[in-house]
């Protein structure tokens, strides 16, 4: 069957004329040239037909006639050869920037056929001209079987008859420019606009297209006699309606716009426009086209209203087109009143608007500028809408009652909708606020509620109800106590009439709330009824001679704990003494804090009957750590601790940097500050441990800095600087104005060489260190020796060509030059000296020029210079 089936498309496709299956519109249109030979009209007619996109030569007829017609008998009165002056493609270079897909491409073939002059007689009816030409193109959506349909192209020129001097009209023209596209399902706008020579005024409609020629004689030589056939418009179109009712033509301007059908694919569109002249019709134009509606979404704006606003002040927003690219948006939220925040270039923002209200949202999306769309819709803000609904209901014989209990801020509840959830018919639904139904057998059932208010809130109640089999009663209790000799009221809710039984030794038996007094245990039942639905259930009541009490053991805790007491009982309510120190002293399990023995009493009731007894809770103290105080040591050294304990054992932790952890006087050393903890135990009948820390504090290292050796020449104020500590002293005080502070000042007269000076400093808890500085006294002017030459080989002799300042207070700088006058080396620092090398490179042996400037300590210029020599 399948090779059948193929074997019979193949011939079907075998049989397409070649010449067949390409014509895709195409419009007539004629000029008027003036007078011809004695009474005749001369005009220029062309046909402007659009074909598939390179149509083969066997679609592409060359010459063809026009046929011409008497415009009112409709005979055929001659043919005119007519010869394809013009040929070219219609398409788009490059895509819309502004949708999706790819638009660029051949859209048409459009071919012109031109007639340059024709003579013919003025008639009274005028002239119809037509062409034939067979087929469209397969799959055409608006037309059924549109392969076999073809094409009649016509025009009338009108005659004498019509007056306003119609007989020498020529037709309005339309532009071929026809590349809008149009995306399926998406808002468009497509311009079948025509410009008319004779300034006469023109009006646009849809109006049907024509079949011509056939499947079989695709060619016609003769166009056939007016009046033509409609192509066979598929349902719901029509010549009138050719993309259905959402798509218009404006009957001025012939734009065509609205949204395109949501399947993609051609639609043949006819448009005929009539020329007015001094308010007459004087002639028709037609001009056919098959749109193609593309797969593709172009850049748009699109609000959906949205309901009220109910639940707040703030609402999201977004748009609800899909669009190419990444759009830039612009939102203005219709509240000026927000200043900055009325606006937002964000693509979903939200808002929250001050006040209540109904606010004009307006929304502009675009591609860097370009093609922008623009929508707007009311956002009405009034929140505080709370819809709910409570139910009462016995069982499934009798009416569930329904409770409309919504609440509204603003306006008023003004609409209710019900469905119950009754699966076994369709009528279970109600619009009244508070309605009844019976539902058909208990089980679950799943109720909807939706609700609206006068200011447009809608809201929506889902619950699921449990319809019952039978009347629900709801009893405190199933098991109560009582003495003997006493009563008790028993007590049951649900809707309906109750009845207790047995009767012996009851008041008001067919009461919810009876009551009972009977001698000995008993069984009482309770059935309660409503109108059909009935349940049961009981309570057993106990009947006891004394109540039973034991208070617990007497125990022992570590003094301040926490206990739980543990009595036993058949009591129903319980009191313990004292009070102060139980969580609770009406249950029979409380928890007691003791800080001492104390005796607790309980006393336990049944009604009016009693029981009470006592137990003794024994404290016993913690075992007591004392660690000592805590010291303070110097840096690497140590200290013994002096620790006491009420106890029977101990031990210390950590046990590192300890000498004896098994003695409570150990010798601790650590590096750095600790604490010790002391851990005691007993055998008193405290299990707990008790415990005590000590910290042990170490002083950061003392670093004693008398600073660098230095020299000075004889008079010169030396200005020492020691740091380390917070008192200091300088031994020996030779020269120095003050041995006690950390900044003392030498002066050094003749006969002293140098000094050597210790110091000493100390922190705040005595902790020392000290360090030894050298002073030489030279017995010249102040100056700075330059050393003549250096080895830098790097065996730590003279290995750096470095000034030695000698009662200078400050050098100003210290420079080497080579022999072409290149510095090579340049320092302000005192201590700084020249290694040999030049940009990490060591210089071979030679002279070099130094140059040395400084202040000495009086203040005076000094100013040197010399060689030194190099040696490797």
């Amino acid at each position: 069957m399948k090779r059948f089936i193929f074997f019979t498309a193949l011939i079907l496709a075998l049989s397409v004329p070649a010449s067949a299956a390409h014509i895709k519109g195409g419009f007539f249109t004629y000029k008027y040239l003036g007078p011809g030979t004695g009474t005749n009209l001369r005009f220029n007619v062309t046909l402007t037909v659009y074909m598939i996109c390179n149509p083969s030569t066997g679609q592409l007829s060359n010459p063809i006639n026009f046929s011409i017609f008497n415009g009112g008998t409709n005979q055929w009165i001659q043919d005119a050869s007519v010869n394809i002056t013009n040929q070219f493609n219609l398409g788009k270079v490059r895509d819309e920037p502004c949708i999706t897909g790819d638009q660029s491409g051949c859209y048409y073939t459009v071919v012109i056929y031109d007639l340059p002059s024709i003579e013919l007689p003025a008639l009274p009816d005028g002239y119809t001209f037509a062409y034939q030409r067979c087929c469209r193109i397969n799959g055409i959506n608006n037309i059924t079987n549109s392969g076999n349909v073809g094409n009649t192209f016509t025009i009338k020129i009108p005659g004498t008859n019509v007056g306003q001097n119609a007989h020498t009209n020529s037709s309005p023209g339309f532009l071929v420019n026809d590349t809008a596209v149009v995306c399926a399902g998406s808002y468009f706008e497509y311009s079948f606009q025509a410009a008319d020579t004779d300034g006469d005024s023109l009006s646009y409609q849809f109006c049907d297209a024509f079949d011509g020629a056939s499947f079989a004689t695709p060619v016609v030589t003769t166009a056939s006699n007016p009046p033509y056939a409609t192509i066979p418009y598929a349902a719901p179109y029509t010549g009138a309606s050719p993309m259905g009712s959402l798509v218009n033509i404006n009957p001025t301007t012939g734009l065509i716009s609205g949204i395109c059908p949501g399947l993609s694919g051609e639609y043949v569109i006819c448009v005929c426009v009539t020329e007015w002249r001094n308010g007459q019709a004087i002639a028709f134009t037609r001009k056919e086209l098959h749109v193609r509606a593309g797969d593709c979404s172009p850049l748009s704006a699109e609000l959906i209203p949205r309901q009220t606003t109910c639940d707040g002040f703030t609402v999201n927003f977004q748009n609800d087109a899909l669009n190419v690219g990444v759009p830039d948006y612009i939102w203005n939220f219709g509240e000026p009143s927000s200043g900055a925040n009325n606006t937002s270039l964000l693509p979903t923002p939200s808002h929250t608007y001050a006040d209540t209200g109904i606010y004009k949202v307006k929304l502009t999306v675009s591609l860097a500028g370009l093609c922008a769309a623009t929508d707007s819709f009311d956002v009405k803000v009034y929140p505080g809408f709370f819809p709910g609904f409570i139910y009462t209901g016995s069982c499934y014989l009798n009416p569930y009652s329904f409770t409309d209990t919504t609440r509204t801020n603003y306006g008023f509840v003004d609409t209710w909708s019900w469905n119950f959830g009754d699966l076994t018919t369709l009528a279970d639904t109600s619009h009244n606020q508070n309605p009844q139904w019976t539902f058909p057998a208990p089980g679950p059932r799943n109720v909807t509620f939706i609700v609206t208010n006068s200011k447009g809130c809608v809201d929506t109640v889902n619950a699921t109800i449990d319809v019952l089999g039978k009347p629900l009663i709801t009893l405190p209790f199933n098991d109560t106590l009582i003495c003997k000799t006493e009563s008790v009221q028993l007590h049951a809710t649900g809707t309906g009439v109750f009845s207790w039984t047995p009767l012996s030794n009851i008041i008001n038996a067919n009461s919810a709330n009876p009551t009972v007094s009977p001698p000995v245990t008993t069984w009482y039942y309770v059935n309660l009824s409503d109108n059909g639905c009935a349940n049961t259930d009981s309570v057993r009541v106990r009947v006891v001679d004394a109540v039973s009490l034991v208070a617990g053991n007497d125990t022992t805790i570590c003094q301040g704990d926490q206990v739980q007491l543990h009595a036993n009982s058949n009591g129903l309510t319980y009191s313990w003494t004292p009070a102060g120190i139980l969580d609770n002293p009406n249950i029979i399990n409380p928890f007691a804090t003791v800080n001492s023995t104390t005796v607790f009493t309980i006393t336990a009731f049944i009604g009016n009957c009693s029981a009470t007894d006592q137990l003794t809770v024994i404290t016993v103290p913690y075992p007591v750590a004392n660690a000592g105080e805590p010291p303070v040591i110097c840096y690497n050294t140590s200290t013994q601790l002096h620790a006491s304990i009420t106890g029977s054992s101990f031990n210390w932790t950590p046990t590192v940097y300890m000498n004896n952890p098994n003695v409570l006087n150990p010798v601790v050393s650590p590096p750095r500050t600790t604490s010790y903890i002391l851990t005691v135990f007993d055998t008193l009948g405290c299990p707990k441990p008790g415990r005590d820390t000590i910290l042990v504090t170490v002083n950061p290292k003392v670093i004693a800095n008398a600073g660098h050796d230095t020299t000075v020449v004889i008079n010169q104020p030396l200005h020492l600087l020691g740091t380390g500590g917070v008192t200091y002293f300088w031994s020996p005080g030779t020269g120095l104005n003050n041995v006690n502070i950390f900044n003392p000042t030498g002066v050094y007269g003749p006969g002293i060489d140098s000094v050597k000076y210790k110091l000493l400093v100390t922190d705040a808890i005595g902790c020392s260190d000290s360090d030894y500085v050298v002073v030489r006294i030279f017995r010249t002017e102040p100056a700075i020796f330059i050393p003549t030459a250096f080895t830098p080989n790097g065996d730590g002799l003279n290995d750096i060509e470095m000034p030695i300042p000698v009662g200078i207070d400050k050098l100003l700088y210290f420079r080497i030059y080579n022999r072409w006058g290149q510095e090579v080396f340049a320092t302000s620092t005192i201590g700084q000296g020249w290694d040999g090398k030049i940009n990490g490179r060591n210089q071979g042996s030679g002279v070099f020029v130094w140059v040395v400037n400084a202040v000495d300590y009086l203040g005076r210029s000094y100013f040197r210079k010399g060689t030194v020599t190099l040696i490797r």
